[in-house]
């Protein structure tokens, strides 16, 4: 029996003092402030039938799928496919932006911001979480299914089944640290049918850097 629904989850806050464009950096985990987040989120889900339970192969992924395995009793599978995307800012310490313009040595990652230029195509994103997601829901022994991922991922799902394109304003996603964004299956389409964000109360004291 296919899943009832699929929450896409993204992780708490990461600590990164520096304030580093982290990517797919090793070592980057969740901060104290990450960790209260991430029980939050899987706090807020009590009494939900979670019966599967998957999360990127980062730290901070894990980490945030943790709270998860506990309060439901699951494993967390790891997921290649829905892991962050690649990019030539990691590493970085200035925000992604404008002031990009102001650093030539930039310039040949930015020429094409509708693929984008700077790292894994937007397309290519949308297709590999679309692809775990189908699995994820067809595996499932019916209930709700959880996916702990990133906030460009779960974008790049966010536009396509609603029809946006998917080239976008990174500053203007709508994708907070530990927010839910819920998915069910209808005519063989995936539509969002939620989105939540129960660490809102914690947002006001966390950095959220690190996404492209």
């Amino acid at each position: 029996m296919p899943a009832n629904l699929i929450h896409l989850v993204r992780h708490g806050e990461v600590h990164n003092p520096q304030g580093v464009l982290y990517g797919r950096i090793p070592g980057y985990h969740l901060s104290e402030l990450g960790h209260k987040m991430a029980e939050v989120a899987a706090d807020s889900f009590d009494g939900h039938p979670i019966t599967a339970l998957y999360a990127s192969p980062l730290q901070r992924a894990q980490e945030s799928a943790q709270p998860w395995s506990d309060r439901f009793g699951l494993d967390i599978v790891t997921e290649d496919r829905i892991i962050e995307p690649t990019n030539k800012f990691e590493g970085k310490t200035f925000e992604f932006g404008p002031q990009v313009l102001l650093r030539p040595q930039s310039w040949p990652w930015v020429v094409n911001p509708w693929l984008p230029s700077w790292g894994e195509p937007f397309a290519s994103v949308a297709d590999r979480m679309l692809a775990a997601i189908e699995d994820a829901w067809s595996n499932a022994d019916g209930g709700e299914v959880v996916m702990v991922s990133h906030q460009m991922p779960i974008v790049m799902v966010q536009r396509y089944v609603s029809g946006r394109r998917l080239p976008h304003d990174p500053r203007k996603r709508r994708c907070s640290l530990s927010s839910i964004t819920t998915l069910e299956r209808r005519d063989d389409v995936f539509v969002e049918v939620g989105y939540s964000e129960p660490a809102a109360a914690l947002l006001g004291q966390a950095a959220d850097f690190g996404a492209v």
